[in-house]
């Protein structure tokens, strides 16, 4: 199976300002030398503590933000080498969930709206055949017709979730990158969200960046996983070799800090 996105030796760094009379800047490098690929299809999950480097390893590779080194190729174009125009083209295959289901919809726009507004940008379809959109995409991931009238704070963290969901796949893309798309919700929500998340990506034929911190999730939508530290590449490997076969003592840490991971291991 073909790569779908490659990302070569990326650098990021941060200056940090510390003192009031004696100013000092420390260099805070993000990611150092990081190469990645995800397979067409697949799932690749990004795992690490807080400070590991993960969002800003996804939001690198949807170019939210600019790496100061490094290369990144989606489907085998170098996404340095586009213009603007060639750039929104590029994103439309290329969407995100984001983590926080309360701060990434607006509260002053209807899901209706919400739901168009990518339509729009990108310049898909006439209204009637957006209309139709919205609505096969909000009932796909498990809400109703009339809830396109509503605001985001008439929704429960779980529904808002989906409802970024929606807003991810209303373009069809290839590539979604899920940046702690379940962390905000409750247990019980989140293995809903995980298996919806499973169910469209067999559907659309998905390929999913999970980026998280709870390495009970990945076992259960990951075929590989990328363990970063600091900004660094520690491990990877596919799922169940990682778990049962991790190589390094970071990795091992984290995988015991995982409640009942012992039962999880003896009912495997």
């Amino acid at each position: 199976m073909k790569n779908i996105l490659e990302a070569k030796n990326l650098v990021k760094e941060y200056s940090q300002t510390q003192g009031f009379f004696s100013r000092t800047k420390n260099i805070i490098r993000a990611l150092s030398h990081v190469s990645i690929s995800i397979e067409k299809g697949k799932t690749l999950a990004v795992v690490g503590e807080s400070g590991s480097g993960k969002s800003t390893l996804a939001k690198s590779l949807i170019k939210l933000i600019e790496v100061d080194d490094g290369s990144i190729y989606f489907e085998g174009v170098h996404l340095n080498s586009l213009t603007s125009a060639e750039l929104k083209s590029t994103r439309r295959n290329i969407q995100m969930v984001f983590q926080d289901p309360y701060a990434s919809l607006n509260p002053r726009m209807k899901i209706k709206d919400i739901l168009e507004e990518p339509l729009i940008i990108h310049n898909i379809d006439e209204p009637s055949g957006r209309q139709k959109k919205i609505k096969q995409m909000i009932i796909r991931v498990g809400l109703e017709e009339d809830d396109l009238k509503k605001y985001p704070h008439e929704f429960s963290g779980g529904q808002r979730q989906r409802i970024g969901i929606a807003r991810a796949l209303i373009l069809s893309p290839k590539l979604v990158i899920c940046d702690e798309p379940v962390s905000a919700l409750d247990v019980s929500v989140q293995a809903q969200i995980i298996q919806l998340l499973k169910s469209l990506q067999k559907e659309f034929e998905l390929t999913y960046l999970f980026i998280t911190h709870d390495l009970r999730i990945v076992r259960h939508i990951a075929d590989r996983v990328f363990v970063m530290k600091e900004g660094e590449l520690m491990e990877q490997g596919k799922t169940d070799i990682i778990f049962n076969n991790p190589k390094t003592a970071y990795t091992k840490e984290l995988l015991t800090s995982i409640p009942g991971n012992r039962k999880l291991k003896r009912n495997k």
